[in-house]
């Protein structure tokens, strides 16, 4: 793996592998750390992550290396706060629909004049053992902010999210996407065209293009659109999947006569 930080390798336009984790148990974090994959995300929005299972998830995940994303549950100051807080490499924020909403999850990312609470006495900052100098830098460096795009009006309002200094990527949601559009598929015309909108903006302001991918065969065609990091599923989607398949090749046999 490169030697270069997420947030730099995101940017620069890599194609970097991760996944969605829906299960809060910290073993799992162990297990997908041997992996090979580049990153995984907590889905706070859609599973359930309290704080004590998200802040167990995110100490193995700083203890091992692991670069550790949070699907915050909203775009709330005080809901990034705690997954910044806590040991998040990054996070991600559902329903970016405006600049201005993108310029408040930016602001509250960042440390600042009404931006992210200053605190050197947890996790990230090294439980009061670092100086504060040393903490601002490293939130310049490392801490990533992406901004969900998952409405019509996130798409037609795309150019000036993708231009807001801060945000450092847009993940497109094609499945809600495909839900506002009233629609089921979410490879739908309707959906692709806004997915390559999503992607002339995340070009031309120099950001990491992302979204979700249902499996690694998906992968060359929404890397036509531009996307580079892709959340490849999820570990459910893994254990199911691999379930099935033992399953199934167990079944087929013949019982002897």
């Amino acid at each position: 793996m490169s030697t270069d930080n997420l947030r730099t390798r995101m940017v620069r336009g890599d194609i970097l592998a991760g996944t969605f984790m829906k299960t809060p148990a910290y073993e799992l974090v162990e297990i997908l750390a041997m992996s090979g994959l580049d990153f995984i995300c907590l889905d706070a929005e859609h599973a359930p992550f309290d704080r004590g299972r998200l802040d167990a998830c995110m100490a193995v995940a700083r203890a091992l290396k692991f670069p550790i994303l949070v699907r915050v549950p909203d775009g709330s100051q005080a809901e990034i706060l705690k997954a910044l807080d806590s040991g998040a490499t990054g996070v991600v924020v559902p329903h970016v629909a405006t600049p201005e909403k993108a310029a408040d999850v930016a602001r509250w990312s960042r440390f600042g004049h009404g931006g992210r609470g200053y605190a050197g006495s947890h996790r990230w900052a090294g439980y009061a053992t670092r100086k504060m100098a040393d903490v601002l830098a490293q939130s310049e460096k490392e801490t990533i902010v992406i901004a969900q795009i998952e409405e019509p009006e996130g798409v037609d309002a795309v150019d000036a999210i993708a231009a807001t200094k801060g945000v450092d990527g847009l993940f497109v949601g094609p499945a809600d996407l495909a839900v506002c559009y009233g629609l089921t598929d979410m490879a739908a015309p309707e959906v692709r065209d806004a997915m390559k909108t999503v992607g002339v903006a995340t070009k031309k302001h120099g950001k990491a293009y992302m979204t979700f991918a249902p499996n690694t065969e998906s992968g060359p065609d929404l890397n036509k659109l531009g996307i580079t990091t892709f959340f490849v599923a999820s570990e459910q989607s893994y254990m199911l999947a691999g379930a099935k398949q033992v399953a199934a090749g167990l079944h087929s046999m013949k019982p002897k006569d």
